[in-house]
């Protein structure tokens, strides 16, 4: 998984930042094809990998033509396994062009 630093440079895994876990209201963003079942089907993922995040403030926006859509769902991450099996299970989906 690349990590891009906040210059939006790629940056080695020594120099990226240390997220401590569990770590509240970690930003989740996924873009996908505008279709209207992307909510469902992403957050059916999400909620496989962390339970019990709150749907409240899961924030959602179409692109000006409605091609694409992007969602950002909050979670508590709990660690390094965790965030890495959502970004799999994420951008293996049909739907899915970027996870952020």
């Amino acid at each position: 998984m690349a990590l891009i630093g906040a210059d939006g440079k790629q940056v080695t895994e020594q120099e990226a930042p240390k997220i401590e876990f569990p770590c509240a209201n970690y930003p989740v963003k996924v873009v996908g094809k505008g279709t209207e079942d992307f909510r469902e089907v992403m957050l059916s993922i999400f909620e496989v990998h962390a339970p019990g995040f709150d749907y409240a403030r899961v924030m959602m926006r179409d692109s000006s033509k409605g091609n694409f859509r992007s969602m950002t769902v909050y979670i508590t991450a709990t660690g390094v396994d965790q965030l890495q099996a959502l970004h799999k299970d994420l951008t293996a989906h049909q739907l899915v062009h970027m996870v952020i």
